[in-house]
């Protein structure tokens, strides 16, 4: 049985080390990971943890795996590349998470524009009607904001904001961020002990 094939997508709100750590759980499960970021996602991830992700993506995908401690086991494409097999609906990948998610990006998807390889998979990923997982990260969130939310998980898609709880009484940021992490894993039905589980 092959692995299952995901499409990582990162984009320009705050909190790049969702989606990073996020790319090494997937990794480390035997996912067939493709990961891309749009330059204002690269932007955000060298400002937020100092990787960087941009210009060639054979040189990014050594500095991700360099990041993630891993060898292999994970590719790189340019956020422009609509001749990626993903743009396509008799290619397209098992899964697709856009983590985080911008609300400008959030706003083309539930629009259908295909300006860009994340937007075009997710447009493929909703009219194919397979997973798409999108983790929001904004605050306030404006009727704009909200509405299109709404339109979006009408439309089939799963609306994962990043907001962490407290019951498990994290201890850290990485307990934090690995809830999240969890959360989207459990959405994937991908087992998962990165949190405490809520019990009476």
């Amino acid at each position: 049985m092959s692995s299952p094939r995901i499409l990582l997508a990162l984009s320009g709100a705050s909190g790049s080390i969702y989606g990073l750590r996020l790319a090494r759980e997937l990794v480390q499960r035997g996912v067939d990971l493709t990961f891309t970021a749009t330059a204002s996602g690269q932007l955000v991830c060298r400002e937020e943890i100092g990787i960087d992700l941009s210009g060639d993506p054979a040189i990014a995908a050594g500095n991700l795996r360099t990041f993630l401690g891993m060898g292999t086991g994970i590719r790189v494409v340019a956020s422009d590349d609509l001749f990626f097999s993903s743009a396509s609906g008799s290619a397209a990948p098992d899964a697709m998470i856009v983590c985080p998610c911008s609300m400008g990006t959030l706003a083309r998807i539930a629009a259908g524009i295909s300006g860009n390889l994340i937007e075009r998979s997710a447009d493929v990923m909703l009219k194919e009607r397979r997973p798409l997982l999108l983790v929001p990260r904004e605050t306030p969130l404006s009727e704009i904001h909200l509405e299109n939310m709404l339109r979006l998980a009408r439309a089939g898609a799963r609306i994962i904001p990043a907001m962490p709880a407290f019951y498990h009484r994290p201890e850290n940021l990485d307990d934090m961020v690995d809830f999240m992490v969890g959360k989207v894993l459990d959405q994937m039905g991908l087992e998962n002990k990165l949190y405490r589980r809520w019990s009476t």
